[in-house]
């Protein structure tokens, strides 16, 4: 079955990823046919966010069984399995989405386990975009009337099953009424916020405003802000959370100005065997990335670089976490067990 969202085709023998990283400028759509070249994708952050890194893994892993074709076994798609697992070590859903192939594919081989996992990896996109909307209907209990929210990164269409996370809270909230306008920090290094949040919302019409990520203390000291909605790629069992560098900052400022923090993410960014944000692996990125904007030197081209990918929030810090499933304010160790056992049963 051929499927489709903003960033993602899939057309039964093929699929195809937007280059994220040519946007706004561009429109590039590139042909994947294996395992490595999904991987790679990942990695080079063609793709990116949690959810879309999730889908792309379980696609590139039907493809390798789509090549093995009458071969294809567990045994003989574990370099695969090995090399989407080892393209980018923060985000639980990629992690989730391989277990989720794995276990569907029980002891099939040949032909029929091609067909199993194709059929999985469709399952994992149509629940993604499922996923989001009902996370984003769940979402609007947490806002005010004509609210106006800052966010980071990107956590829309681009980078889920469509819809999106944070940006699918938003996106409900235009389509109700309860939106007035959105605040999008430019996230650096990669710039998700001004090259895709931005586009995003312009495309659907939503009003939104780029602003400088330093500009987000001035903002909420003036009374601009009314909750800040950010997305996730882990979260914890005690309900520290992994983000895109700079949203804990954005937490600590949210809290010294008495604004709510929101992290919104589906059930997949949960990782219950993760104690807390000290376990979590946080990726280091390419030292080019900070020195250069766009291609364009804008450091001494030896000056060193500490560059992160991701923070984590103390979930102190968090009012609340959304998920397709509810809400868990305040979460903490408690609440986090709570909502897992609710999962569960």
């Amino acid at each position: 079955m051929a499927l489709a969202s903003l960033a993602i085709r899939w057309h039964d023998t093929a699929f195809d990823l937007l280059d994220q990283r040519a946007l706004p400028a561009d429109t590039i759509w590139l042909r994947i046919t294996n395992a490595r070249e999904a991987a790679q994708a990942i990695r080079d952050m063609v793709v990116r966010g949690a959810p879309a890194i999730g889908i792309t893994a379980g696609y590139g892993l039907a493809m390798e069984a789509q090549r093995l074709g009458d071969q294809a076994s567990l045994a003989a798609l574990a370099p695969a399995f090995e090399v989407l697992a080892a393209s980018r070590p923060t985000a639980v859903n990629l992690f989730w989405a391989l277990d989720r192939l794995r276990e569907a594919a029980g002891d099939l081989a040949g032909t029929a386990l091609v067909r199993r996992l194709s059929e999985q990896a469709e399952s994992l996109h149509r629940d993604d975009l499922a996923a989001n909307r009902r996370l984003g209907e769940t979402g609007l209990a947490l806002l005010p009337r004509q609210a106006r929210i800052y966010t980071h990164c990107n956590t829309g269409a681009l980078a889920t099953g469509g819809h999106g996370t944070a940006l699918g809270i938003i996106r409900s909230a235009w389509e109700t009424g309860r939106l007035r306008s959105v605040y999008a920090g430019e996230t650096r290094p990669w710039q998700q916020g001004a090259r895709l949040t931005s586009w995003e919302l312009m495309q659907d019409g939503i009003p939104v405003t780029l602003v400088a990520d330093s500009c987000a203390a001035m903002l909420m000291a003036q009374g601009e802000v009314d909750v800040v909605i950010v997305g996730a790629d882990r979260i914890a069992a005690n309900g520290d959370t992994a983000n895109k560098i700079g949203t804990y900052s954005l937490a600590v400022l949210a809290r010294h100005h008495g604004i709510p923090f929101i992290v919104a993410a589906p059930e997949s960014t949960l990782d219950p065997a993760m104690r807390d944000g000290a376990g979590i692996v946080i990726e280091q990125r390419p030292p080019e990335e900070v020195r250069q904007v766009a291609g364009h030197p804008c450091a001494p081209v030896d000056c060193p670089v500490y560059n992160p990918a991701f923070d984590v929030t103390p979930a102190a810090l968090i009012n609340a976490i959304v998920t397709e499933s509810g809400i868990i304010r305040s979460p903490d160790p408690v609440a986090m067990a709570a909502h897992f056992a609710r999962r569960a049963s």
